[in-house]
């Protein structure tokens, strides 16, 4: 079935593909309430099998919503769409993006190198964009070409903020990762490692593109995957200046930096990043060591280096049995120099003892009040006393009533400065919400399933089921599909794994057989003759092998009837 024509929300027109993803393909498309051309990603329907993912994808779509920059595709709205198929109804999950005219970055390095300068001016983009990302407490973790685009005038923009998350966070298989990942040539080694990430995570990744436009080709390359990500963990990269003479030293020093396996020995930040890179563009190398000053007196100046050479030179020419003509300092002149740091020190500590903590702040800095609880206007009202403007975000909530603030970001208590925009998020509510179809799941992953609709897990029972293995769901209360309100508690039946035996000793073989066969006991009857005892008219059971009562399932029960002599 083709995607093309479908209106997704009523108000979004598919149009042509524009291009197909390791997770989701790409069309072009018009929203037709505001008559603008958007780009609508949606979900490869093998992953949107999958509840969780679909959950978390919608969550980490909605914070990619609330980031607004000129170097960040724009998102601006996000949904389910019920999709028929074979008789059978499935929930496609869709994103509806601003439309970038332009091309993407892997497609311009498939032609060759990125000329130095504008390498310096794209990656300068991509760390303005993720300098804001980070502030926002957002993580992007698949920084690679595919996600880069260059619009026809030039411009920069970083696209799928959060959908690495939604993959990593879901219970995808590590083969459906892989191929909605497609390459681990951007791996950073706590990644490759399955460590936690963070924002260092993204600088890796960002340098690698930078080699990569830099040498045509990413630092590392092998027969698989699993190859490629071993090498990020253990393996030392080549200078892009190896590959492609005409980058500079300084850009060598740049991308050697930010590919530093140890995530505490690359940039620290997009900014610290990003004023390196310009640096290295106007020609100038970074410097990256500490200055060793060992050799320096405590007053004096640090001694020349000297090189190798020159010593070894100086030793052949010196005559052994010279005279040493240079005098050493009078002993006193060493006694004065301690006397005076030890003076130094106490002063300071004396200094340092006697301050008194202010609250006071400096003139350029506010703190950020408490306005959770207030209405927006009064918010805006308290944040314009300490100079500072706000911006109203919405978010759903279901303690904090409807029009009430429920955080900002900064948070309270944060020192910012007058020009600082602070997000005011306000509540709208307890929204409607489906309880999820969580059936078959384990309870664990259900549990999250609610958790992530903004629903509350309940009580868990135990029930007894001959089909469905223990611990998966077999219903919650409410039941799937019906429409509540986030915060309603949801309740969990959860398959026991056992069925009822009931005693069978006395009944008839073919009537005990029946009643073990029954649909909701299911176990398997082992008829076993005893030729100790006579036999009886219908072969009544003597002996059952399992007590009455609750069994594992699919268990087997022997079923002991007599067939000796009849007694005359």
């Amino acid at each position: 079935m083709t995607d093309e024509g479908r209106l997704l929300a009523g108000r979004y027109r598919v149009g042509a593909l524009l291009g197909r993803g390791g997770m989701s393909d790409v069309h072009i498309g018009t929203d037709s309430r505001l008559g603008r051309t958007v780009a609508i990603k949606l979900l490869k329907s093998s992953l949107a099998a999958d509840p969780a993912f679909r959950t978390r994808f919608r969550q980490e779509a909605q914070a990619a919503a609330r980031m607004a920059h000129p170097t960040i595709v724009r998102v601006f709205d996000a949904g389910e769409e019920s999709v028929s198929e074979g008789g059978h109804e499935s929930q496609i999950p869709f994103i509806v993006m601003e439309y970038v005219d332009g091309r993407l970055l892997k497609d311009i390095i498939s032609e060759g190198p990125v000329q130095a300068d504008e390498a310096v001016r794209i990656i300068d983009g991509v760390l303005t964009a993720l300098e804001y990302s980070h502030r926002a407490g957002v993580v992007h973790r698949d920084i690679k070409p595919g996600n880069i685009m260059i619009t026809k005038t030039g411009q920069v923009k970083v696209m799928d903020f959060g959908i690495a998350r939604a993959i990593s966070d879901s219970s995808t298989t590590v083969a459906q990762t892989t191929a909605i990942l497609g390459t681990a040539s951007y791996f950073s080694p706590e990644q490759a490692k399955g460590e936690s990430v963070d924002a260092r995570t993204d600088l890796y990744s960002t340098g690698v593109v930078l080699f990569e436009m830099l040498a045509g080709r990413p630092p590392f390359r092998g027969d698989s995957a699993v190859a490629v990500a071993y090498q990020h963990v253990s393996e030392s990269p080549v200078k892009p200046s190896s590959i492609n003479s005409k980058v500079s030293p300084a850009l060598d020093a740049v991308v050697l930096h930010s590919l530093a396996k140890d995530r505490f020995d690359r940039y620290q930040s997009a900014v610290e990043f990003r004023g390196d890179v310009d640096l290295a563009g106007s020609g100038q190398i970074p410097n990256y060591q500490a200055v060793d000053d060992s050799s320096a007196g405590l007053f004096a100046a640090p001694q020349p280096a000297v090189s190798g050479s020159e010593l070894a030179l100086k030793q052949l020419t010196e005559d052994e049995t010279m005279v040493r003509t240079q005098r050493r300092p009078p002993v006193i002149w060493i006694w004065a120099g301690i006397l005076s740091v030890v003076v130094i020190v106490l002063s300071v500590m004396i200094w340092a003892f006697s301050l008194t903590p202010s609250s006071d702040l400096p003139d350029n800095s506010r703190r950020v009040p408490s306005v959770t609880g207030f209405s927006y206007e009064n918010a805006q009202n308290s944040l314009l006393d300490q100079d500072l403007a706000a911006i109203r975000a919405e978010e759903a909530s279901a303690t904090v009533p409807k029009d009430q603030v429920i955080r900002t970001d900064p948070p309270a208590g944060t020192i910012a400065q007058p020009t600082d925009l602070i997000e005011v998020y306000v509540s709208t509510g307890a929204q409607p919400v489906d309880v999820p179809d969580v059936t078959n799941l384990p309870l664990a992953d259900a549990q999250t399933a609610v958790s992530d609709l903004g629903l509350t897990p309940g009580s868990v029972t135990r029930e007894n089921s001959p089909t469905i293995a223990a611990g998966l769901v077999l219903r919650t209360d409410p039941a799937a599909a019906t429409t509540e309100k986030t915060g309603v508690t949801v309740n969990f039946i959860v398959s026991s794994g056992l069925v009822p035996l009931p005693d069978l000793e006395g009944q008839l073989l073919n009537a005990a057989i029946d009643m073990l066969a029954a649909a909701d006991v299911q176990l398997f009857p082992v008829p076993t003759p005893d030729d100790t005892c006579p036999q009886q008219d219908g072969q009544p059971v003597t002996q059952q092998s399992l007590a009455p009562g609750d069994v594992p399932q699919k268990s087997e029960v022997t079923l002991v009837y007599c067939t000796g002599p009849a007694a005359d």
